[in-house]
């Protein structure tokens, strides 16, 4: 089945302490069909100025990727540029410019709006809302936030999260929107909003998900050639919708081996500037790092382990 994303395109300067690059491409919408196309045919609705260089996206389309909701609006395209300090966890913006971003206002394609998976990215929960109004009878939706729309929004925020499924989101962000110091009480407050799958991602210390009553925790892929975690977050919501998208029936397992499938992707954008990592990739590549974060989750069993 199809995966619809609503999101960013952008160019991005990166300065890590390793390189920098400058306009490369970004968005959270790039990122998230990069890696959600592996698995899944993908929807984009998004956003860029006459600035974007459409030739550079290509690929996108080589990979299954429907551009027919990206639209070209006067002026210049999303930009932002941030500098990682030495632990590469913490960063620092050194601009933003909306441009053509800040007018936003995504009107879905006829024939995306039977989309059966959705994923709001990381725009206005205003904006994610009138998505979900466009859509007709989504299987799973996702959603994405930010502590600018906890603070800044929260009466539209708890609205779309009553009319989605789950919520990606970090720890700061589950303790912000529950108003609790506990991570585990915090998704269960936010289950209550509406969401009954929630994943907090924890960066090099991988992502847990709260799935209902159950808890599952998958580690992050030790990556020895750590880059530019820009995006991070968006391929790896891109390998679980993908992944998600390729089942009729959504069992707890189904959700536990999307969680090793998204955390692979993400090992593998950490890796390079941009998609460039993510967008040539093997299947073979893909299934050897699930297979080892497989095995760092795997316990051998014999008759007398439970034995004490």
């Amino acid at each position: 089945m199809s995966v619809l994303v609503v999101g960013s395109m952008a160019y991005d300067s990166v300065i890590t302490p390793r390189d920098s690059a400058d306009d490369v491409l970004g968005g959270s919408a790039l990122f998230f069909s990069a890696a959600a196309s592996y698995f899944s045919p993908v929807n984009l609705v998004a956003v860029v100025g006459e600035d974007f260089d459409l030739q550079a996206i290509e690929f996108l389309k080589d990979k299954n990727v429907n551009l027919d909701g990206l639209t070209t609006e006067p002026g210049k395209t999303f930009r932002w540029k941030g500098k990682y300090l030495d632990n590469m966890n913490d960063r620092e913006t050194i601009y933003t410019h909306l441009n053509v971003f800040e007018k936003f206002n995504p009107v879905l394609p006829d024939h995306y709006k039977s989309s059966k998976f959705v994923f709001l990215a990381n725009i206005s929960p205003d904006l994610q809302y009138n998505v979900m109004q466009q859509v007709q009878k989504p299987k799973f939706v996702a959603m994405d936030t930010m502590n600018f729309w906890i603070s800044g929004a929260l009466d539209s925020l708890k609205r779309t999260l009553s009319v989605v499924d789950a919520l990606l989101i970090n720890d700061s962000e589950v303790k912000e929107l529950a108003e609790t110091d506990n991570i585990f009480a915090g998704a269960r407050k936010i289950q209550k909003m509406g969401p009954q799958t929630i994943i907090i991602k924890k960066g090099e210390h991988g992502a847990l998900l709260i799935h209902e009553d159950s808890i599952f925790f998958c580690p992050a892929y030790p990556v020895d050639n750590l880059y530019d975690p820009t995006g991070a977050g968006d391929t790896f919501a891109g390998g679980f919708m993908g992944y998600l998208a390729r089942h009729d029936e959504l069992t707890p397992a189904i959700f536990q081996r999307a969680m090793l499938f998204a955390t692979a992707m993400a090992s593998f954008n950490v890796e390079a500037f941009s998609v460039d990592r993510v967008k040539d990739l093997s299947k073979e590549e893909i299934v050897d790092r699930v297979l080892k974060l497989r095995d760092m989750i795997h316990i051998e069993e014999d008759a007398d382990w439970l034995t004490i």
